[in-house]
């Protein structure tokens, strides 16, 4: 049983009667606790099923998957609450509904009335769609692969500063800082192979590891030196892999 706002408490049996409702006014003939399921309901040769519970969880969406065995069409009633709409966990729970092909209907309950509305319906899921609508997050991260020099990441890992393709660039700028103390921009890109993006890296100094000593030259501050070496891994590598100095 939950509270929702105005001390209105709802056991899972009260979901029941606007589903039932809902399904009636679209035309289908229903009945309840038919083996196992919640809600039944039957137009033609369809069979719908409807599985109810107070919170939308993992249970629910198992019992839902178990139930697309024989039905035509599934979906999964639960309670409306407003205060989880539109979050980020909400869409990516419509999402996942969406690819397991389960309709989604949303129950008010109020002490005078109350109503199920269709909020997601169980239609064939377009892969390929749902994959063009990505294009820009499919960019990015393979983007983001070809940047990188190496897989210098623990997979899993929360507390670690992760290194990013942004990080490994700022960390081959400071390299070449410490080992010639200050550059020009010009003076760096002879001496690294850096993307197009490393000068405005400088400019930023995001994690605060250069100094500007004169229009166009740093030098690496302080913190960019302490720092540096908790990457002496990547450091290192990128030693070794400086441009030869060029033919005078």
């Amino acid at each position: 049983m939950i509270c929702l706002p105005g001390n209105i408490s709802i056991k899972e049996e009260d979901l029941y009667q606007p589903v039932k409702s809902f399904l009636e006014k679209n035309g289908f003939t229903v009945n309840s606790e038919v083996l196992n399921c919640d809600v039944t309901a039957v137009l033609g040769g369809m069979l719908v099923v409807v599985e109810m519970n107070i919170a939308l969880n993992l249970d629910v969406i198992l019992q839902a998957v178990d139930r697309q065995k024989f039905a035509d069409m599934v979906y999964i009633a639960v309670p409306k609450k407003s205060r989880l709409l539109f979050t980020k966990r909400w869409k990516k729970i419509c999402h996942l509904l969406r690819r397991l092909e389960i309709g989604l209907l949303l129950v008010t309950i109020k002490k005078d009335f109350s109503y199920a509305e269709e909020v997601l319906k169980p239609l064939p899921f377009d892969r390929l769609r749902s994959i063009s609508y990505a294009q820009r997050k499919r960019k990015a991260v393979l983007r983001e692969i070809n940047e990188r020099h190496c897989d210098y990441n623990t997979g899993g890992s929360h507390k670690r500063k992760i290194v990013t393709s942004y990080r490994e660039s700022a960390i081959q700028i400071a390299v070449i800082l410490s080992m010639f103390h200050s550059c020009s921009i010009k003076e760096i890109r002879e001496k690294g192979n850096l993307p197009e993006k490393f000068a405005r890296i400088l400019q930023a100094n995001h994690y605060g590891w250069f100094e500007r000593v004169k229009r166009g030259v740093y030098r690496l501050s302080e913190k960019g030196e302490k720092e540096l070496k908790e990457y002496s891994e990547l450091a290192e590598h990128f030693k070794d892999n400086l441009n030869p100095p060029a033919d005078t």
